[in-house]
């Protein structure tokens, strides 16, 4: 049995007989070795060529010189006197013989023949052809012309001269007697080869020598650049890398150091909006600014290097993290992947109306946990004309916070979500209140989703500002503070026209640092971003929100804190809000 492998070992035991087994092993040729073998053939397809050239060139020697040389003797023996007076008589070849065979020995040619007028061989050196016709290289010879070339004699082919015999005695004077022929045999190639120089053989094999040392030496230096990976194994990383980047549901944008695109995935040419022939083109090249060229090329300042840098593009939030990559030391550029977080963002927005409202009926569960406390307490006193006056008291202050909040905010769920938030800064100590300026009519569903998303966002913020402007003034004690306790506050004005809404909130916080006035809407920080701390993606979201409406939010300081203003357009899709502010 014969068993062919790929340079394995086979065993083959079987239960009822032994066989012994041949086994034939085949390599699979490596990288080096076939580029070995490449070097090696391209080797002597030069040696062939070299050698093709020098036999050529050989030939073309011998043909000028030897020519020549025939052509001499030829001239020579046809002006012989024995010639030109034997050749005319009867039986001419036992006078022409010793001639013949003279000019032959001392000038090392070939053959030596004579003919006379009617073409008939009267002597040569190679007695069969005496008496036969003499070859013809050209017609005109026949008729008292010479010619040389290349010509078969007998069973060989020489590189003769045929020069006529005239006649020089007064009565036959430069009449055409007969020919003479003198041929060279033309050398073999191996004779052309060695005779071409008597150092190429040696110049053929030092150039052998050397160019398979080189091969060897690139072979082995491909291998090295290679990692001693072969080719089926760099396909196979090929494939590999292809199948992992186009199957993530995540982008991926690698840069060179000079902030070219090397590789860009499917999803990431998606998110960032790119040409499909990006790769190759810087980011300038691309149009990409901004915050995001900031994110992408790491020169972001402090948060240069933070992990989940939120950035906004094209109407999506974006979560970015990046990696400079080195090897040796060397910088190889950066890889950046990107995360679609705009459907999480819309589902923070659903996840914060319910948490505002679980939160405002904690906070309502806790206030009415105080009232009853506060009652309780007049009860077991035997007070019960002040328990009249006091949940009397408590009616009117609702009813009157109520009739105020909806003679200004007629669209239910933002009502609902401003006395929501009015419990929840209460209870943080912050005083919200509504500008007497306030307008809002009732809207669409989806209209008002949007500006209860913007008014959340805003008043969550403002309250946070507010609170920690509050707590560092009382860290700083009384002398620290410019009003020693002044109260936390925030201030919702919204104003609505025919086409759009306008939010403003006002706040008594520390403000914004001029240099992340635009900034934080961008990265997605909240009024603390200012201070240090990253929050998350309301301001984003609030950016996103207005945009997508076909308006924009912005953000002044004031002598008393911050102010925000945000306007949307309303009565009409966002898309087309959008598309008609473009």
């Amino acid at each position: 049995m014969i068993v062919a492998t790929w340079g394995r070992p086979v065993c083959l035991v079987s239960p009822a007989k032994i066989e012994f087994i041949v086994v034939v092993t085949f390599r699979r040729h490596t990288l080096a070795g076939e580029l070995l073998a490449l070097q090696l053939a391209i080797i002597l397809v030069v040696l062939v060529a070299v050698g093709a050239v020098s036999v050529a060139q050989s030939k073309a020697t011998f043909d000028r010189v030897e020519g020549r040389r025939v052509t001499a003797l030829a001239e020579q023996l046809a002006s012989n006197p024995l010639v030109r007076v034997q050749i005319e008589r009867p039986a001419p070849g036992e006078t022409l013989a010793p001639l013949v065979q003279t000019t032959l020995t001392q000038s090392g040619v070939t053959s030596v023949t004579v003919a006379d007028l009617h073409g008939e061989i009267v002597s040569s050196t190679d007695p069969r052809l005496v008496g036969t016709r003499l070859p013809l290289g050209d017609p005109g010879v026949a008729r008292a012309r010479g010619w040389s070339g290349e010509l078969a004699v007998g069973s060989a082919r020489e590189l003769v001269a045929q020069v006529p015999v005239l006649g020089a005695a007064p009565h036959n004077l430069g009449r055409h007697l007969g020919t003479v022929m003198i041929g060279r045999a033309s050398p073999t190639v191996w004779e052309r080869l060695v005779g071409a120089s008597s150092y190429l053989l040696t110049y053929l094999g030092i150039a052998s020598a050397l160019g398979v040392v080189g091969s060897w030496l690139l072979a082995r230096r491909i291998k090295h650049q290679t990692l001693g990976l072969e080719p089926r194994e760099i396909a196979g990383l090929a494939e590999h890398r292809e199948a992992m980047l186009y199957g993530i549901a995540e982008g991926v944008v690698a840069l060179d150091p000079h902030l070219r695109l090397t590789l860009v995935n499917e999803v990431g040419r998606r998110l960032l909006d790119l040409p499909e022939d990006c790769v190759g083109r810087s980011l300038s090249d691309l149009g990409v600014e901004g915050r995001l060229h900031d994110v992408l090329a790491g020169t972001g300042g402090e948060t240069a290097g933070a992990r989940d840098q939120v950035v906004v593009r094209r109407g999506r939030v974006l979560v970015m993290n990046r990696m400079d990559v080195t090897k040796d030391g060397r910088r190889l550029g950066s890889v950046t992947t990107l995360r679609d977080r705009t459907e999480l963002a819309q589902l923070e927005r659903e996840l914060g109306s319910f948490r505002s409202s679980t939160e405002l009926l904690r906070a309502q569960a806790h206030e009415f946990s105080n009232q009853l406390h506060i009652i309780s307490g007049l009860i077991q006193i035997e007070e019960h004309d002040e328990v009249v006056r006091y949940v009397r008291a408590l009616r009117r202050h609702r009813e009157s916070l109520d009739l105020a909040l909806a003679g200004q905010v007629r669209d239910t769920a933002v009502a609902a979500l401003l006395m929501a938030k009015s419990s929840l800064a209460a209870e943080r100590k912050v005083h919200l209140r509504v500008s007497e300026r306030t307008a809002l009519d009732r809207l669409e569903p989806a209209d008002s989703a949007d500006v209860a998303t913007v008014v959340g966002n805003l008043v969550d913020n403002a309250v946070d500002a507010a609170v920690d402007a509050a707590v560092d003034a009382a860290a700083a004690g009384p002398g620290g503070a410019e009003r020693p306790g002044r109260e936390a506050w925030v201030e919702v004005e919204l104003r609505q026209d025919a086409s759009s809404v306008e939010i403003v909130v006002r706040d008594s916080g520390p403000g914004i640092a001029p240099e992340l006035a635009r900034e934080v809407f961008t990265r997605g920080f909240t009024t603390k971003a200012a201070r240090g701390g990253e929050r998350g993606m309301g301001l984003a979201l609030t950016r996103l929100v207005c945009e997508r409406r076909g308006g924009e939010v912005a953000v002044t300081n004031t002598p008393e804190g911050a102010m925000f203003t945000a306007s949307l357009s309303v009565g009409r899709p966002a898309g087309t809000a959008a598309e008609a502010r473009r």
